[in-house]
């Protein structure tokens, strides 16, 4: 039976040589996060049981459990609370996935792929994969780091995978291709970028710029909840189990609708749904607009139970250097771009938001605190 073998290398060519080698031998990998905490990391390898461990002492036999053959990795999903899951694609998967992309971006012999977000997420770990199935060249920094990023532009890369906040520093000029994925997209966007919905589940991003790539099938129920089948999806999760229901389609949880030019708009997850005195609003809508506000570096709105509204639409707000707005500011900024109801009924400023590596903030911590100052209406 193949290994599942867990990878705990810095990102760099020591990590795409391990992947190739175990790949090579016909075994699964898990990439390993460097930046978890001892019991964090204890947890992901009891969770997903590898059964073995490559690291800078080289190779440990760990008494996990092994792989299904054709199984190509195990990613951890991200920005879960718990045990986390563990999806595993197969070759088959990475291969219609990488060959998807590269055929939509127009990806050529001439490019050459650089990989900067964590490879323990599939945003990051896409990239790698994508460069040694379609034979395109390669360089994997371990981390985003602005100069580095930017002297490998100069130096010949021509495509990189990024999120929101990266993009805002670096030039992107220097590249010919962007792919954007884990936050939500700034609203104006250079020429050369191209967002992605997909999830860990998928394989990487399997809609650009609300288009499926080729052979991704999307469906959206009554209820507004996002379908994908397509030869993207994983096989399962780790421990046996699948999301896929009896005729392949992976139920995302994700709301959206068809836009009139045929895009994909994915509303938001459908959890992040705020129902506040029976209306919905949308987490992402409010923030995009308070995002212009000039006293709001950045935002976060989630909504909290209350009894009089069943939930009171709450924004977490880091100020600028210039100064707070008040909550009458942000009531009046989204008042007067969206309906009264969307307004938020709370401020709360703090420093700064909780994100995942990839930049998706996670709601879920913002509403089980108290962190920052509130302000009620």
């Amino acid at each position: 039976m193949p290994h599942l073998v867990a990878i705990d290398l810095p990102g760099g060519p020591g990590f795409v040589d391990a992947l190739r080698r175990e790949w090579d031998a016909g075994n699964a990998v898990l990439p390993v996060d460097r930046r978890l905490p001892a019991p964090a990391r204890a947890a992901l390898l009891a969770a997903l049981a590898p059964d073995r461990l490559v690291d800078e002492q080289g190779t440990t036999v760990l008494e996990g459990r092994g792989a299904e053959p054709g199984d190509a990795l195990v990613v951890a999903t991200s920005g879960s609370t718990g045990v986390p899951k563990g999806v595993v694609l197969t070759h088959a998967a990475v291969a219609a996935s990488a060959h998807a992309v590269s055929e939509h971006l127009g990806i050529s012999h001439t490019d050459r792929w650089l990989a900067c977000l964590p490879l323990a997420h599939v945003g990051g770990l896409s990239v790698v994969t994508r460069a040694l199935i379609t034979g395109t060249a390669l360089e994997v920094h371990d981390g985003f780091d602005v100069a580095r990023v930017e002297r490998a532009a100069i130096d010949g890369a021509t495509a990189v995978s990024l999120v929101a906040t990266a993009l805002h520093r670096i030039d992107p000029a220097l590249f010919r291709i962007i792919v954007l994925g884990g936050a939500r997209p700034p609203a104006e966007r250079p020429a050369n970028t191209h967002t992605t919905y997909g999830l860990t589940e998928t394989g990487s991003g399997v809609v650009y710029d609300g288009r499926p790539l080729k052979g991704v099938e999307v469906r959206i129920e009554t209820d507004g909840e996002i379908l994908l089948r397509c030869p993207m999806l994983l096989r399962c999760y780790r421990d046996g189990t699948t999301p896929l229901d009896a005729d392949g389609w992976l139920h995302t949880g994700d709301l959206g609708q068809w836009l009139p030019d045929g895009r994909l708009h994915v509303e938001g997850r459908r959890g992040d749904l705020i129902i506040t005195g029976g209306e919905n609003v949308w987490p992402d809508t409010v923030e995009a607009v308070l995002q212009q506000h000039p006293h709001v570096a950045e935002v976060a709105v989630a909504g909290i139970d209350d009894p009089e509204w069943g939930q009171r639409v709450v924004a977490w707000v880091v100020p600028t250097a210039e100064g707070a707005p008040s909550l009458a500011d942000v009531r009046a900024h989204v008042g007067a771009q969206l309906p009264v109801f969307c307004a938020p009924k709370e401020l709360r400023l703090v420093d700064s938001l909780p994100r995942t590596a990839l930049g998706k903030v996670q709601r879920h911590v913002l509403q089980g605190s108290r962190t920052g100052t509130g302000i009620d209406q």
